[in-house]
């Protein structure tokens, strides 16, 4: 059905374009619309090899959408609306968190063992839960921390956060170590 109803409209379109062109090509004088027909403007802007002009338009790259800057290292608002899972191994249950902070304190949805020491972890540190992407000329200890896993989403301070930790190198163990109190009581690590 859309198709029956598309190629007509597209035929509409392509005959009011080409008008379109003619009517609204400035004169050489710039002062208003020409007369010449679409087959003379498309020959007007054809360079003197005969092959079209470039289109200015499309020549010029779009600039790429650039995602939220992530909060940097440093004091925050304190504002962060957390949901926490930390798993202690993969036969254990999942224990959950609710983690809501305004201004650095916790509020009464928080269902967190630690409301105020996590509030004023994010207060502290904004990029907490923003980790930059780990530099492949990083080395890290190759050590085992245990089984423990943690997920943590929402947002903080008007950036979204999406972090998995976990403790399988001395990288990550800094990291889960850095996040212990928004983490939770039931969160491992050395």
């Amino acid at each position: 059905m859309r198709l029956l109803t598309l190629r007509p409209l597209l035929a509409v379109l392509a005959l009011a374009g080409l008008a379109g062109l003619a009517a609204c090509t400035p004169t050489p004088d710039g002062t208003g619309p020409s007369s010449a027909s679409p087959t003379a403007s498309s020959t007007a802007s054809q360079g003197s090899s005969g092959s079209p002009a470039p289109d200015t338009e499309t020549t010029v790259p779009a600039p790429s959408p650039s995602a939220p800057p992530a909060p940097s290292a440093g004091p925050g608002a304190g504002n962060a609306e957390l949901a926490i899972m930390v798993k202690p191994s993969s036969t254990e249950p999942a224990v959950n968190y609710t983690l809501v902070c305004r201004d650095g304190l916790p509020t009464a949805e928080s269902k967190h063992p630690k409301p105020e020491a996590a509030c004023a972890a994010l207060k502290n540190n904004a990029a907490l839960l923003s980790p930059a992407p780990r530099s492949k000329d990083v080395a890290c200890t190759q050590q085992y921390g245990g089984p423990q896993t943690a997920t943590v989403t929402g947002i903080v301070d008007d950036t979204p956060v999406d972090v998995t930790f976990a403790n399988t190198d001395g990288c990550e163990i800094a990291a889960w170590n850095a996040a212990r109190d928004v983490l939770g009581a039931s969160a491992g690590g050395t």
